[in-house]
């Protein structure tokens, strides 16, 4: 069968770019719903090509000798770092295409002409993740064997006609499907615009109900008293006092300070009024850039209201370089481990991956010869760290001693990608300016 190699693609993507130079307005409409429909076959394409790589993958594993349960790992990595995503992103491709190819044949289809796009086909595949492949492929006939019958179709309805079919068929799975979600409960924290952040708690739905009630009646209770907060506000701050017992309360202009060893690295002009931002960070918690005026807000609030603060310098050079520290232990000790940590800002040091870091990893493996020192350590999170464990990964730092360091991550496939750690505070890259006649100075 004839197929388009990955020049002829690329080059049609450079067609593509062009294709709307002098087009008309009805044109352009045409052009939008041409591409959706080229975006949804593009993914239908991948998904069948990752089933492949998969399959090819595993195959010279076991030709190597790897043996049985080990078989499968840094897979997923090598499919999220080529679409750009993290590695838990890539395990969840991985799945839905096995998935699609396997037992949703109708699905694909309509993936394939454009009638459903791969967020949706997503959905329904978690949907009817409870069901037997045969009950699976009943729901998948009945929805999409038919394009036509997905015309006008929103997400909500097309979830509602999956649901409901997955409860008549298999209303016992559902329920073991409900008991078995109550242990994926948790709590995170994303950032928000601002300086803010989104603190989430995933519980089922009576205790989340329960702890919202409790919160907005104590906190209309408030309001009725005189308390100038708002709802919404006061919600916010009885939360951070009933979690960790603060009890100033706060004012309708900013939260209530926080008795909590943080993380604030900050630049010493930044302390004294300079403009530099600084970066803000806690236990498993990457860190966030944030405006000099705020943290040195931050850090004057904490002092007023006698709020447990810790400054921890890190040592840098006059362009903002950290500076490096060693060990001749196999182990990272605790203090060079926290300092590649702050070093990355809390992040995973993978490419496109923005999970905490949970591992120090050695960029070369100590079995290799490679050092226990922060110049040959980085921050991983735990599956990034288990994936490149697998045969064929191999990484390198390729930065000079005096810039940020840069690794790069060559995969089994041979393919390579360049991580670069995030800048600190203070950083200023390097710039060489005329002096004079054929002459340049370096200046930060």
């Amino acid at each position: 069968m004839d197929t388009l190699s990955v020049a002829e693609i690329r080059s049609y993507t450079d067609r593509l770019l062009a294709a709307r130079a002098g087009a008309s307005a009805a044109e352009l409409v045409d052009l939008i719903g041409a591409l959706e429909e080229l975006k949804s076959a593009t993914c239908a394409a991948q998904a069948e090509a990752t089933l492949a790589f998969e399959a090819q993958r595993r195959s010279e594993q076991a030709r190597a000798g790897e043996p049985a349960r080990r078989q499968g790992r840094g897979i997923a990595a090598e499919i999220a770092l080529a679409r750009r995503e993290s590695p838990h992103r890539g395990q969840m491709l991985l799945g839905l295409a096995k998935v699609l190819v396997a037992e949703m044949p109708h699905t694909l289809a309509r993936l394939r002409d454009g009638s459903l796009n791969e967020f949706r086909a997503t959905l329904l595949a978690r949907e009817t993740g409870c069901l037997s492949a045969e009950q699976r492929a009943f729901v998948d006939e009945e929805l999409c064997a038919d394009p036509r019958a997905l015309d006008g179709v929103g997400t909500r309805e097309l979830l509602g006609r999956a649901r409901r079919l997955t409860a008549e068929l298999d209303p016992a799975a559902l329920a073991r499907r409900a008991r078995k979600a109550e242990a994926d409960r948790n709590v995170t924290v994303r950032p928000a615009p601002d300086t803010m952040a989104y603190l989430t708690g995933l519980m089922p739905v009576a205790q989340a109900v329960a702890v919202y009630a409790a919160l907005r009646t104590e906190a209309q209770s408030a309001r009725a008293a005189g308390d100038p907060r708002s709802l919404g506000q006061l919600m916010s701050d009885l939360l951070l006092t009933k979690v960790t017992g603060v009890g100033d309360g706060g004012t309708p202009e900013r939260a209530p300070a926080v008795p909590l060893t943080i993380n604030l690295t900050m630049a010493e002009e930044t302390l004294a009024g300079g403009h530099a931002p600084a970066v803000l960070s806690g236990d498993g918690v990457p860190g966030e850039a944030i405006p000099a005026e705020v943290a040195r807000h931050l850090a004057a609030r904490a002092f007023d209201a006698r709020a447990a603060v810790w400054f921890r310098r890190l040592y840098r050079t006059r362009l903002g370089r950290l500076v490096a520290m060693t060990s001749r232990q196999r182990l990272f000790p605790e203090g060079i481990a926290e300092f590649l940590s702050l070093q990355g800002l809390g992040i995973c040091a993978t490419p496109y991956c923005d999970a905490p870091v949970r591992h120090i990893d050695h960029i070369i493996p100590a079995e290799e010869g490679g050092t226990t020192s922060a110049d040959n350590g980085q921050g991983l999170c735990e599956a990034c760290n288990h994936a490149k464990q697998a045969p064929g990964w191999r990484q390198r730092v390729i930065s000079h001693p005096r810039e940020r360091t840069a690794v790069e991550t060559v995969t089994p496939t041979g393919h390579r990608y360049t991580a670069t750690a995030p800048a600190p505070p203070g950083w200023r890259e390097p710039r060489f300016v005329a002096v004079g006649p054929g002459g340049y100075g370096l200046i930060a």
